[in-house]
């Protein structure tokens, strides 16, 4: 949640709610569900949380996804993958979930479920849902739920693990509420969804030559815009050329080691061999491949060079290994990323206006990964 939503925060008031019914604070945990990203620290924390909560002296944990000591085996799933959640939810006698319910590139909305899966999934059990064969899929979509195997596998995983109540909220563009979901986690999260779809949802009905779009406050690295990147996909024509503009706040600006090692290979390779390598039977599943596999979705659209990645916060000697050009080298005198988008489109504009021979069709997402082209 953004820290300028803050006045949209539905945490304390829950909490309150809890001890107004006779709960004392030490008898109530909060559960931070990374998934498996890395913990989040004191002071981002603070920053998101309501000072009041910290008042209270309330236990707050990060769920770790690799210590076997804070996880549990709750079973299979029908599909016979083992799974492992977190000890500390599994061991309380009330489970709330709350969250943002907003688009998700693979599995459709968040929220909901996915508070439990993967937020509080073991590392060696994601492959559950990001499996190469599953994120080809392609209901494992913005927006989608039916027939989306992320979403389907996530339920299943969160019914086994059981949920007493969530409370969920949906944003707007300017991050002010508009709807709040509590009760039964299912139907909660159906009817956020339908409200997201309906003002999230962009129809369309064509493609473009350039497509314009940024990766919002969640693209905090190179690993989380590939939210912003997808969005633009389904209006991109085949060849055409992508401008995306990236302010990476994350201490590393790219991503895990592991996500590194995908992307490197991802380069060495085009998109379709890596695609066709992941979904083999032979394939060793490893954590963060499905990142590359979103950015794989792209590059079988469009070359990787005719992607134009805008930022300043990464290294140029990486962009040898990352599949994009790096807008600096179009315009390295820019001082500032407004300067950067601003001089890679007027490049782009006169190199497809030149190939062309025609002023190019254009597309700007204003709202980057938060509003999703529906071609259907």
């Amino acid at each position: 949640r953004p820290e300028f939503a803050l006045e949209s925060g539905i945490l304390f008031p829950v909490i309150e709610k809890m001890i107004k019914a006779g709960l004392r604070p030490n008898q109530i945990r909060l559960l931070i569900a990374t998934g498996t990203h890395r913990p989040m620290s004191e002071k981002e924390l603070r920053k998101m949380l309501d000072p009041r909560i910290f008042a209270l002296g309330l236990q707050i944990i990060n769920h770790n996804s690799r210590s076997k000591r804070d996880l549990v085996s709750v079973g299979k799933t029908e599909l016979g993958g083992k799974i492992f959640l977190n000890r500390y939810y599994m061991e309380s006698d009330i489970k709330i979930l709350t969250g943002l319910v907003e688009s998700h590139f693979m599995a459709g909305a968040s929220g909901g479920r996915k508070s439990i899966c993967p937020g509080l999934l073991a590392e060696s059990s994601t492959y559950l849902l990001h499996s190469g064969p599953v994120l080809s899929s392609s209901k494992a979509a913005d927006l989608i739920l039916d027939g989306n195997p992320v979403h389907e596998e996530a339920l299943r995983v969160a019914r086994i693990a059981g949920c007493d109540m969530t409370v969920n909220v949906t944003l707007d563009s300017s991050y002010k509420l508009t709807g709040i979901f509590a009760g039964d986690m299912e139907k909660a999260h159906i009817a956020a969804v339908e409200k997201l779809r309906s003002y999230a949802g962009i129809p369309v009905d064509k493609k473009y030559d350039l497509v314009i779009g940024h990766t919002g406050f969640v693209g905090v690295n190179h690993y989380q815009a590939a939210k912003g990147a997808l969005t633009c996909v389904p209006l991109i024509k085949n060849k055409g050329i992508c401008i995306l503009a990236a302010f990476h706040t994350d201490p590393d600006p790219i991503g895990s080691s592991n996500y590194k090692n995908m992307i490197k290979l991802l380069t060495e390779m085009d998109a379709k061999k890596f695609m066709n390598m992941i979904v083999d039977p032979s394939w060793t599943f490893l954590p963060d491949q499905w990142e590359a596999q979103m950015w794989a979705r792209l590059f079988l659209k469009i070359p990787p060079e005719n992607l134009i990645y805008c930022t300043l916060e990464i290294p140029d000697n990486s962009f040898s290994w990352i599949p994009a050009t790096d807008a600096r080298t179009l315009a390295p005198k820019a001082k500032s990323l407004q300067e950067l988008v601003e001089k890679s489109l007027s490049w782009t504009l006169k190199r497809l206006h030149s190939c062309l021979g025609k002023e190019p069709q254009v597309a700007f997402l204003s709202d980057g990964p938060y509003g999703i082209p529906l071609t259907e």
